[in-house]
């Protein structure tokens, strides 16, 4: 049974798939159940901070095109046009349940470099101490490797790692881990429980999301440094956010994966 009762400082990281109609287009009403239920995380006591995905597609729905760009120079200007959207609803819909939001864009480098990871962790804390809500991702427009490569999984992993936290959840588009392919075989069931990330685990996680561009093995990575550095990590459906009650209950959601030495 998970065990995720009582985690204060929680970073959650929701892909493109859930932000996001099979269109392109933003799912406004997935997204505002979204930040109402953050939202109320907070004002139970939390610290939140969202790892959000969706720059490139919605800025490519944004500009007219019925997919995403194919060259590097065209997904780098949608991010650049989406972000500014996803930044705008965000600060719209956080804005009525009074919640004030930051924008925090950096690359993997950051992680790489002492000075500017210790500048980076004392800006969360900051932000977290005048109970904002940092909004994270990738800056797409001048780090192009997780553009073209990966998701926001790893990123998500590192944040958590960087600012101690309690617990990660990644949201998703599907119900968590499962033993085999969902959508090519009926008999595959959902492992609801990973007590260590093994070769196996691994083995089994492919196959990319509906939209986004990680897919399942960037977030057995992501869970993978999280759980090494003592964080627990949750992967669960995005589409029901009010899910993440139940998760925070200690109610079997999802994928539930161990810490280091839980």
């Amino acid at each position: 049974m998970a065990k995720a009762e009582g985690k204060k400082r929680i970073v959650v990281k929701v892909g493109t798939s859930t932000l996001t109609h099979l269109t392109g287009k933003t799912n406004i009403a997935r997204m505002a159940k979204l930040v109402s239920v953050l939202s109320d995380l907070k004002n139970e006591g939390h610290e939140i901070v969202l790892v959000s995905s969706g720059a490139v597609g919605i800025g490519a729905s944004k500009l007219g095109f019925s997919s995403k760009p194919k060259t590097t120079p065209g997904l780098q200007a949608s991010a650049a046009v989406g972000q500014c959207e996803l930044m705008f609803l965000y600060d719209k819909l956080f804005s009525e349940y009074g919640v004030v939001v930051s924008q925090l864009l950096f690359t993997a480098d950051t992680f790489e470099n002492d000075e500017q990871k210790e500048h980076l962790l004392d800006t969360f804390n900051q932000l977290l101490s005048y109970d904002a809500l940092p909004i994270v991702n990738e800056n797409d427009s001048v780090y192009v490797a997780e553009l073209l490569n990966g998701d926001n999984d790893c990123l998500s992993a590192n944040v958590a790692r960087l600012i101690d936290a309690d617990l990660l959840i990644l949201l998703t588009d599907t119900d968590g881990l499962y033993d085999g392919n969902p959508n090519e075989n009926e008999n595959a069931r959902l492992i609801t429980y990973v007590d260590k990330i093994t070769d196996d685990i691994f083995a089994i996680a492919g196959g990319a999301g509906k939209k986004g561009t990680g897919g399942f093995l960037t977030k057995i990575k992501a869970a993978k440094i999280a759980t090494d550095s003592g964080i627990p990590v949750i992967i669960m459906n995005g589409e029901k956010p009010t899910a993440i009650y139940k998760a925070l209950q200690g109610q079997s959601v999802g994928t539930y994966f161990q810490k280091k030495g839980e």
